[in-house]
């Protein structure tokens, strides 16, 4: 290859995931040429990973209202102009099989690998020329062109799209690049932080829920209040660091250091209600009865946590007492201590301040040519397939433009 000349190209995208090559493939199959440069040696390995390996691709129901941001009606524009819709009608183009999990979750039948096949077949279709792995080493820009400094040679493009993401899950290769960029080019950013991870508690104030390790159920989590609540009915899991499962996960992206969150263990039931008013019916002891509504380590560890005796008949008991009782399990208000971070974060929030971009065409207002999509931007879905639909829409909105 010769290093000596730059390879001119309409347009380059630096970041071959999901953003990235929808980005290219659109691009490409308008009859732009397009390279896509990627500093990995294993081709879109968030993808691969996500859904336990079998790609939550989008969700069904994906709006505007599923989405974080600092400018929330930024996304509504390529959202609205690519929809879950169009990516499954690209799937079955395709003949992958797919199928819905629970709350609009569409997952492969077989594996991730299938739309990672899809994308860069698509990518084929638009004639799209590959630099991977290729590290970039600088970026500028002369003129109407774009610069780039790569491991492979000068690459010069009028138009450069960043799809690099965000922080999390560094060992798979995540970096800093699309905020770097944005700096260089002085946009504004939202200070980046993990989203959906698990949230820890202190040593001393968890001990004594250690040993719930491994019980999961459906829960009410809430945080924040008024345009920053966040609340979800969605499954937890007990953890011998702290709480994880769906439910911790989406109230991550909501919850600020310090603040509580308060969880409802038994969401169909006002317990406190339910055992003052069966004091005069309810033969059971308090054991018992709880072990009708909870998991039966939950029912017994709750109890013994909270000075209670298992072998009480709730008729002998107090209406003060079991007003506490229900307040505990309906209204659980408990302060993490921090986050697992970036390396359990599924998702980077932050980003490049979208009131920097075209909402129309993810272009910088004020760098002709430059464009950012997906996770780099400020644009946080929640957990269920809403970060990959961004990641096609802005793709698309990007690809069409450039």
């Amino acid at each position: 290859m010769n290093h000596h000349s730059p390879k001119h190209f309409d347009v380059a995208v630096i970041g071959a995931g999901a953003a990235g090559m929808m980005c290219a493939a659109v691009a490409g199959q308008r009859g732009r040429r397009v390279v896509l440069i990627d500093h990995a040696g294993k081709l879109a390995e968030k993808i691969r990973i996500s859904g336990g390996g079998r790609c939550n691709f989008t969700n069904v129901g994906a709006g505007p209202q599923h989405y974080l941001s600092q400018n929330p009606h930024f996304c509504r524009s390529a959202l609205s102009r690519y929809t879950p819709q169009d990516f499954i009608g690209l799937v079955k183009r395709h003949r992958i099989g797919f199928h819905e999990k629970h709350k609009g979750q569409l997952f492969c039948d077989d594996s991730a690998e299938d739309i990672i096949a899809m994308l860069k077949a698509e990518c084929e279709t638009g004639n799209v020329s590959w630099r991977m792995p290729c590290t970039v080493h600088e970026v500028g820009k002369s003129g109407e062109l774009f610069r780039i400094a790569t491991s492979a040679g000068e690459i010069q493009a009028a138009s450069l799209v960043i799809a690099t993401g965000g922080l999390s899950i560094p060992k798979i290769g995540a970096t800093d690049f699309a905020y770097r960029i944005a700096r260089q080019f002085d946009l504004k950013l939202i200070e980046p932080r993990p989203g959906l991870v698990p949230l820890t508690f202190d040593g001393k104030g968890w001990q004594s829920l250690v040993e719930l390790a491994g019980i999961a159920l459906e829960v009410e989590v809430e945080t924040g209040v008024k345009k920053e609540r966040g609340y979800f009915l969605e499954d937890l899991l007990f953890t011998h660091r702290g709480l994880s499962g769906p439910a911790i996960l989406q109230i991550s992206s909501f919850w600020k250091p310090g603040a509580p969150l308060t969880l409802n263990l038994l969401p169909q039931l006002d317990v406190a209600e339910t055992l003052i008013e069966g004091k005069g019916t309810l033969k059971k002891n308090l054991g018992n009865l709880l072990a009708q509504w909870l998991p039966n380590r939950l029912a017994e560890g709750w109890l013994q946590i909270h000075g209670f005796d298992a072998g009480a008949r709730i008729a002998d008991m107090p209406d003060r007492a079991l007003k506490k009782l229900g307040d505990s399990l309906n209204r659980w208000v408990i302060v993490p201590s921090g986050s697992e971070g970036y390396r359990k974060a599924e998702v980077t929030l932050g980003g490049v301040d979208t009131r920097e971009l075209s909402q129309q065409t993810m272009m910088v207002n004020k760098v002709p040519g430059l464009h950012f999509i997906g996770e780099a931007t400020d644009v946080t879905g929640w957990l269920g397939g809403y970060n990959f639909q961004w990641a096609w829409a802005s793709g698309v909105a990007a690809g069409s433009a450039v």
